[in-house]
């Protein structure tokens, strides 16, 4: 397979009868509980981004669904209607400001929705995608179709920044431990850089065509990175040293990648239905999803200690604790 410009923002995208033979392979694992399995209201919503919001619960994205989605620790779902018709809301972060801030990739606009649930939008071009607070107090988030990285105040003023590598196709981006904005270039096949005065940096992957997903700052200082075609788990200096890792599990398509509380990188498998742990060392365990055919897509560390992932196939928030001893996958279902 090779990277398109169409990158997997739905579990449409997937080969579904890959997806479901790999569903069946996925086992109960040892050392993590999935605890709970929260249904989302909103038929065929497609949960996509997930972040920890400053109020203490989880905010998401729902794509298909064009809402916000808040779930509480305990599992409590309240959604916002995005006011934008079909606008596709995809990523989600905390902003500087204490609102949450998400993309709307066809909308071609940048959200902003206070806690309490009110929606302002700010147009921005180019197909946004991934978003995260910068180090300098504003928003910056990838266009796919516009090929930039953009940059938004909490007032919404954007400025843009043209990529180098034509039809490179940005992805998520991240805020680096160098002051910097990291990203991945799910077509140019490259993570790029981006300083807050919007000079460019990029850095190729060894693995041909491996189309770059997710990014995240991780606890060694380094930058980690998904690659979804290339079934890899990419490391990153902030000097640009790639180093990869593969995952067991064949064709997983690595997809969301996050730091968790106990100093590992947890990253969801779209393809092979479970949830990889990698140390900062590259060992790889793997953890099976209850639910078939979930499509994990993104995934974040909760107020709670916890992992909590969006099931982007089945329309579910997943929550998953770390245990220090053995023990088996149990689901609580929650409709």
């Amino acid at each position: 397979m090779m990277a398109t410009g169409r990158f997997p923002s739905s579990c449409r995208d997937l080969p579904l009868l890959v997806l479901a033979a790999l569903a069946l392979l996925a086992a109960p694992a040892s050392a993590v509980v999935v605890t709970n399995e929260f249904a989302v209201p909103t038929v065929d919503g497609a949960p996509n981004g997930i972040t920890t919001g400053p109020d203490g619960n989880l905010w998401f994205t729902e794509y298909n669904g064009n809402r916000i989605g808040r779930i509480t620790p305990s599992g409590v779902v309240t959604e916002f209607t995005v006011p934008t018709a079909y606008g596709a809301p995809s990523s989600i972060t905390t902003g500087p400001d204490g609102n949450l801030w998400f993309t709307e990739s066809t909308g071609n606009r940048i959200g902003r929705i206070t806690t309490a649930g009110a929606v302002t939008e700010f147009a921005a071009g180019g197909g946004p995608s991934g978003i995260v607070a910068g180090p300098d107090g504003n928003l910056w988030f990838t266009e796919v179709s516009g090929n930039r990285i953009g940059r938004i105040t909490t007032a919404g003023a954007v400025t843009e920044f043209t990529l180098p590598t034509a039809d490179s196709y940005p992805h998520q981006i991240t805020s680096g431990p160098d002051g910097n904005l990291w990203f991945t270039e799910y077509g140019g096949n490259r993570i790029g850089r981006i300083t807050t005065a919007g000079v460019i940096t990029e850095f190729t992957v060894p693995t041909a065509r491996a189309a770059l997903t997710g990014i995240t700052s991780g606890p060694d200082g380094n930058l980690w990175f998904t690659e979804y075609l290339g079934n890899r788990i990419g490391r990153i200096t902030p000097s640009g040293v790639v180093t990869e890792f593969a995952i067991p599990t064949e064709e997983s398509a690595p997809f969301g990648i996050t730091t968790g509380p106990d100093g590992a990188l947890w990253f969801t498998e779209s393809n092979g239905n479970r949830i990889g742990r990698i140390t900062t060392s590259g060992v790889v365990t793997e953890f099976g999803i209850p639910t078939a055919a979930s499509c994990p897509h993104r995934i974040t560390t909760g107020p709670d200690g916890a992992l909590w992932f969006t099931e982007n196939g089945v329309h579910k928030i997943g929550r998953l604790v770390a245990s220090p001893a053995p023990v088996e996958v149990v689901s609580i279902g929650v409709d």
